[in-house]
């Protein structure tokens, strides 16, 4: 009798376990369906990178969560020639959504319209593929053909933006983008039916939203992210992938090398680390984040004010331009905090907005900027930075201590003064699954499905 008990409470146990199983499973399945609501501070279209031009239009290449260059329009490529000739075969059968035949020409044309600094010399068809042609041997050029900036975008008939994504464009109206699901993707239809991303928002209005249920997907800025886990907004943050620098241009009294380092040794990185960015990312005096190369403590971050009051001198009594390219209140502290700096070193600062007037010509002697950084391969992310300011790399070798080498030299000219990376962060909704972030910390909405989907 007891035997038989034990079996009956066996069996209890196991169905009992089953059925919870087959209930999680229930639950966590995908559903097909539903619009997801995105808001953001930012314009929702028109960068290369924003998240609206991500869903429409795709790349050659992609980069993949561990940095590795994957498949996408293109199939398979080759060098040739020690990296100055590059062949990109393209996927078969894929169309832009106005039904149009993605081709080598087709391909060719956008490269042709969207490149304005393009790492190769010349771009042909051969066939169903296209032969890049270089200056000097790149052997990182499927890195490169990844970002953003060279997805390939074309027109419909009606001059509408047309890609091959997993989602098209309907309307962009007031900021507010609207996207629907492209049935016959090559990648597979994604799980929502549209996307509306409605852009200039403010943070304070998205979490109203957010808790409101009438938004799904919501910015956080980093130097926020502690007041959005008091209010119990669910994150995900990617890695480090905003750098924010100061630029020193070459004018004036700035033409001095000791006036750019006494410029450089002035700003406390501590402070808008610690207080301002609230101790998200890392202080950093790389152009690239340590994690990418393993060299950014070679590059000293701390204060010397006593050496930079020293090198200034008297050297320097005309007033400073300090221009903010962001509206945001952290990077206004941030230029206050480094004007403040600046002033401590002898230096006379004054703080504006683009969009103000920035002086007679409007060019600015100092700039704070973020820079987005796309490329997850040291060498690829090393030419994206450089390119930013204008210069590339003198030396196409992928070791680490060539890298280095490039870095210094480049930081030798004090054109950059690199102060933080930080992440990027954003509020998700009870009724979100599956969302998850690019290398560059863009959310991949291809992917999201809807809890209350039917």
């Amino acid at each position: 009798m007891c035997r038989w008990s034990a079996i009956i409470r066996r069996m209890a146990v196991l169905l009992l376990v089953s059925a919870c199983s087959a209930n999680a499973h229930a639950h966590t399945r995908p559903h097909y369906g539903g619009t997801l609501h995105v808001e953001t501070q930012a314009d929702p279209w028109q960068a290369a990178d924003s998240i609206g031009r991500r869903l429409v239009f795709d790349s050659l290449t992609r980069v993949d969560n561990s940095g590795a260059v994957q498949p996408a329009l293109a199939v398979r490529w080759k060098a040739q020639n020690g990296d100055h000739r590059w062949q990109f075969w393209l996927r078969p059968g894929v169309h832009f959504h106005d039904g149009s035949l993605l081709t080598a020409d087709s391909v060719e044309q956008a490269l042709e319209r969207s490149c304005k600094q393009c790492p190769w010399t010349s771009v042909r068809t051969l066939g169903d593929s296209l032969v890049f042609t270089t200056a000097s041997p790149d052997p990182i050029l499927p890195e490169q053909l990844a970002r953003s900036q060279y997805a390939i975008a074309s027109q419909d008939a009606s001059g509408n933006p047309t890609g091959t994504g997993a989602f098209r464009y309907i309307s962009n109206v007031n900021y507010v983008l609207s996207l629907a699901a492209v049935d016959d993707a090559w990648q597979g239809r994604p799980f929502l039916d549209a996307v509306e991303i409605t852009g200039r928002r403010t943070v304070r209005t998205q979490w109203l939203d957010l808790n409101a249920g009438h938004a799904d997907v919501v910015d956080v800025p980093v130097e926020a992210e502690r007041q959005a886990q008091q209010e119990h907004i669910n994150l995900v943050q990617s890695g480090d992938c905003d750098l924010l620098a100061l630029t020193i241009a070459r004018n004036g009294v700035l033409t001095d090398g000791a006036q750019r380092e006494a410029i450089a040794l002035a700003v406390d990185r501590a402070v808008l680390y610690n207080v301002i960015f609230q101790k998200q990312g890392e202080m950093t005096a790389s152009l690239l984040p340590d994690a990418l190369t393993g060299y950014g403590f070679l590059f000293p971050v701390a204060r010397d004010l006593v050496r930079a009051q020293g090198l200034h001198g008297a050297g320097g009594g005309a007033a400073l331009t300090l221009i903010v390219e962001d509206t945001n209140s952290a990077m206004q502290l941030a230029a206050e905090r480094i004007a403040l700096n600046l002033r401590e070193a002898g230096f006379h600062v004054q703080v504006v907005t683009r969009g103000m007037n920035a002086g007679p010509s409007g060019m600015s002697d100092l700039g704070l900027k973020r820079i987005h950084l796309e490329s997850a391969d040291a060498q690829a992310a090393l030419e994206q930075m450089l390119a930013t300011f204008n210069q590339a790399l003198t030396d196409e070798s992928a070791d680490p201590a060539a890298l280095y080498r490039e870095e210094a030299s480049f930081a030798q000219t004090r054109q950059v003064v690199p102060l933080l990376y930080l992440p990027r962060s954003y509020g998700v909704g009870t009724r979100v699954r599956g969302l998850h972030l690019s290398p560059d910390g863009v959310p991949l909405l291809a992917d999201v499905s809807l809890e209350d989907a039917k």
